[in-house]
């Protein structure tokens, strides 16, 4: 008498009941370096802005893997020629794709190592996962670094109109509440199409595009560059920054072994290469590892790091200016010769104090993989060129905000 495995089921709170499609992706989903996901919150110190913003990339990574499996039943539904192998693979490509995220997501992104980015960590540790299963994701590897043959299937994964960026939208519009993040996944999904060996969305569905890319653009700047989640970001950023100048000087900090290990040495891409135990450390970090850390460095007798660490776990956030031209070096300075004498440190300490960089929006990009639209007499367009609602040059222009922040407690201009 054969046995018949039992399906297995994840209720979401977006979608309801999903699928896991297969015994390979439930033993992926077990597998500790995804259960870790569960420890990384998907939106870094943006609850501090929305409360219900406490949303992990696990949510996410299940979430975005139930659209693909939508997706490639409406593309065969089409003819369009995917192979079981093939829907398995694709299916594990964006299952993994943020497995390489670190503590706080975005946030700490090159504050844990130097130049190497989620997206290289993830392509690590898909790399040793292929081991373990016995090459059984080697096609997955291929769909993600976009080495297959069928480019599609890469474009399903990441693209301007991938099933990332459909999934992340309407989840963190879900749990942040900003409606304006609302989009039609559904409909957007049963629109897919491939032309020329490249996505497209039939005609009918160009409107849901439009919606698409104006509702990125408003999330950009409602919720993930928020003023106040860039300023509490940066003070993360800082606190980082100054346990590491303090462990380089041979401070012994509380932190756990694993965070440890970073704290005391700035790895780059090519010692994970070179040192597979390492991309094994790395594995056990996590949200925690870092927060509990920034609650026994309340109380360091370093006073700028003690300070930084009250200041984030009581919400006493760093206040944030915003405009579109560069802040003048003797702005920042002035503000810099303040923090020093207010709190009794040199200019280069009270410089952990005030934080300037710049952040980014841009709701489409013409000179990447494009949003093509299958007109109804076959031909394709550009969503740029398609649309009669969208200005092409607003669309395709990036929005460039300089900031600056510092302790609200500072004197500032009037």
């Amino acid at each position: 008498m054969s046995t018949r495995k039992k399906s297995k089921i994840i209720n979401d709170p977006i979608y309801g009941f999903v699928n896991l499609p297969g015994d390979l992706i439930s033993d992926l989903i077990n597998h500790p370096y995804f259960q870790r996901l569960r420890r990384i919150k998907q939106l870094g110190m943006t609850n501090l802005v929305y409360p219900g913003a406490l949303h992990t990339r696990f949510h996410h990574a299940i979430g975005a893997m139930h659209l693909m499996t939508e997706a490639i039943d409406v593309l065969r539904s089409k003819d369009i020629e995917i192979t079981n192998e093939e829907a398995e693979a694709v299916a594990i490509a964006i299952l993994l794709h943020d497995i390489g995220h670190g503590p706080f997501s975005h946030a700490l992104e090159h504050s844990i190592a130097k130049n190497i980015s989620h997206e290289d960590f993830s392509a690590l540790l898909m790399g040793k996962l292929n081991k373990e299963f016995n090459g059984k994701l080697s096609l997955a590897i291929k769909i993600f670094n976009n080495q297959y043959k069928k480019k599609f299937l890469h474009q399903l994964v990441s693209s301007q109109l991938d099933m990332d960026r459909l999934d992340y939208l309407k989840r963190d519009s879900f749990f942040t509440g900003v409606s304006e993040g609302v989009i039609s996944s559904d409909r957007i999904i049963k629109m897919l199409h491939v032309k020329n060996d490249e996505l497209a969305i039939e005609e009918k569905g160009i409107y849901s595009i439009e919606k698409f890319i104006i509702a990125r653009r408003l999330m950009y700047w409602q919720v993930y560059l928020h003023k106040t989640v860039v300023a509490a970001e940066n003070m993360l950023v800082n606190i980082l920054k100054r346990a590491k100048e303090l462990s380089s000087q041979g401070e012994e900090l509380f932190a756990t072994p694993a965070l440890s290990v970073f704290l005391k040495n700035n790895y780059t891409k090519k010692d994970f290469e070179e040192y597979p135990g390492l991309l094994e450390t790395f594995a056990l970090l996590d949200d925690y590892d870092i927060f509990a850390s920034v609650k026994i460095w309340m109380h360091h007798k370093d006073k700028i790091l003690s300070a930084l660490c009250r200041s984030l776990v009581d919400r006493k956030l760093f206040k944030i200016e915003l405009q579109k031209e560069k802040f003048t070096t003797s702005y920042k300075q002035q503000l810099i010769q303040k923090a020093g004498r207010k709190y009794k440190v040199s200019d280069k300490e009270a410089a952990y104090y005030v934080t300037s960089g710049e952040i980014e929006n841009s709701a489409y990009k013409t000179n990447i993989i494009k949003i093509n639209i299958l007109m109804n007499n076959g031909k394709v367009l550009d969503i740029a060129e398609a649309s009669d609602q969208l200005n092409t040059e607003v669309l395709s222009k990036t929005v460039k905000k300089y900031f600056i922040c510092y302790p609200k407690t500072l004197n500032t201009r009037p």
